[in-house]
């Protein structure tokens, strides 16, 4: 009969544990097909007029709306990401709009980071680590290279946001690691992105929309994948290391 109970009580906890990552998926899943419509380019421009003139009346107010709107855009993975990056620069210029952009999606990711790790990850982190063979050596050589992994992903632009917020929960990344790779991994776009949306009302006038292929221009991705090959040199060394060991 105790154990019975015991087993009940143990599924109601992982039950408990797994809901917010459950939420986040179900609120994602809704906002998908109920807010693309809304979070776009269209209703940036249409409504740019009462965005600044509320800025210029509620300053400290429109920025932490905005970072709220951002972090929940973020931590439910809602569409619009992209255009609350412009909306910064749009509001705020490049500085300190970049600063907002980047604060926001950290404390967002992490939202999703936490919701994963408490969920799933530590109980697949804890059966990576008491496996043997070939995962087992797969979760070594991701402890050993946690912060240079971490970097990479960030830095890389093909890396999916929503992806490089969840897997990292499931291989026992630290939420301090986390956080801070996250928030400086992501500074590089976040500025290019941020820049383009300071200058948003020059576009407005003109009537195009704004180029975010900027990100693929030889001047901006080649620094970035500088930087990425920087986060990747330790991974390489460390696997020749490894492989002339053996």
């Amino acid at each position: 009969m105790e154990t019975d109970m015991t087993e009940r009580d143990k599924g109601s906890s992982a039950l408990v544990r797994k809901l917010p990552l459950i939420a986040i998926v179900l609120v994602a899943a809704v906002g998908a097909f109920t807010l693309r419509d809304y979070l776009t380019f269209d209703t940036l421009r249409e409504n740019r007029e009462a965005l600044l003139a509320f800025r210029d009346e509620n300053y400290v107010a429109t920025v932490l709306a905005f970072m709220a709107a951002y972090i929940l855009i973020v931590a439910f993975s809602l569409p619009g990401a992209t255009i609350a990056t412009l909306t910064g620069g749009f509001l705020f210029a490049t500085f300190p709009g970049a600063l907002f952009n980047v604060t926001a999606a950290t404390i967002g990711a992490t939202a999703i980071f936490s919701a994963a790790k408490w969920g799933f990850g530590e109980k697949m982190a804890e059966k990576m680590n008491a496996s043997d063979g070939l995962v087992r050596r797969i979760k070594t050589g991701i402890d050993e290279t946690q912060w240079e992994m971490l970097f990479l992903i960030r830095l890389v632009p093909a890396v999916p946001f929503f992806v490089a917020n969840v897997v990292p929960a499931f291989v026992g990344v630290s939420l301090w690691r986390f956080a801070v790779t996250t928030f400086l991994g992501i500074i590089p776009g976040a500025v290019v992105y941020t820049s383009v949306g300071a200058g948003l009302g020059q576009v407005f006038e003109r009537g195009e929309t704004p180029d975010l292929g900027i990100i693929f221009e030889p001047h901006i991705l080649l620094p970035i994948l500088g930087l990425c090959a920087l986060a990747a040199l330790p991974i390489v060394l460390k696997a020749v290391r490894g492989k002339k060991e053996l």
